[in-house]
């Protein structure tokens, strides 16, 4: 350690108090977080490229310091899907203070990555009152059937109104009009489900027939419309 002369000809005096620092939330209990290999959490958050025109949702376990589960989901441009790739690969392994500063391609997961770190080591993990956290895997469970991301598509125009064109629970095929021509419900594929049934050994008509479902008063409709064509 190099002093300058200033420092140097310096008498000393003694620190006074000093409780070390503020303890976070971590899996049930309260952890003086001093080093990397204190933190443990499941948390995650939303990150956003440089150019604001799309968005990543980053989950990321983390057992003593290290990510031992990342799920990336994105919505943007498609090197964003590229990228995200990449990211499942490079981050399970990382220490989280490698992690935040992993480039990972893509400025959206690297932003993603960035408010997840601060989220963990401030002790804001969604772990933070579970005790011994979250199992490895609970990242799944943020995904729909079939392990799809669960996505929103809405799509409306002053001039001829909304279209639902993408639930949580799947592909819209219909929407339901009553006498006013207002939405009143929605039918929908799930293709994660249709997916599965393929894979089962269903023909094609039978798995989309068994994957169908819909939500609100469909039966009420005057008509049921294909939000993509009419």
């Amino acid at each position: 350690m190099i002093y300058s002369r200033e420092v140097e000809e310096m008498c000393p005096v003694a620190q006074g108090v000093h409780h070390g620092a503020a303890p976070i939330p971590e899996e049930a209990k309260w952890v003086q977080a001093k080093e990397v290999k204190d933190i443990s959490g499941f948390t995650h958050g939303v990150g956003w490229c440089a150019p604001q025109q799309g968005a990543c949702k980053l989950s990321l376990n983390v057992k003593e310091g290290v990510i031992q589960e990342a799920l990336i989901e994105t919505l943007g441009c498609s090197g964003m899907t590229h990228s995200a790739a990449m990211a499942s690969e490079i981050l399970p392994g990382l220490t989280v203070l490698e992690a935040l500063n992993t480039d990972l391609v893509c400025d959206a997961i690297n932003t993603a990555m960035r408010e997840l770190f601060l989220q963990i080591v401030y002790g804001r993990s969604q772990s933070a009152f579970s005790e011994d956290g979250l199992a490895v895997g609970a990242g799944l469970e943020d995904l729909g059937k079939g392990l799809r991301s669960q996505i929103g598509t809405m799509y409306g125009t002053l001039a001829k109104g909304p279209r639902y064109l993408e639930m949580a629970e799947g592909y819209v095929t219909g929407i339901a009009l009553d006498e006013d021509n207002q939405i009143i419900g929605y039918q929908y594929v799930s293709l994660g489900k249709m997916t599965d049934f393929i894979k089962k050994g269903d023909d094609p008509n039978t798995a989309w027939e068994k994957a169908k479902g819909q939500y609100g008063r469909v039966a009420d409709a005057v008509k049921i419309i294909d939000p993509r064509k009419e």
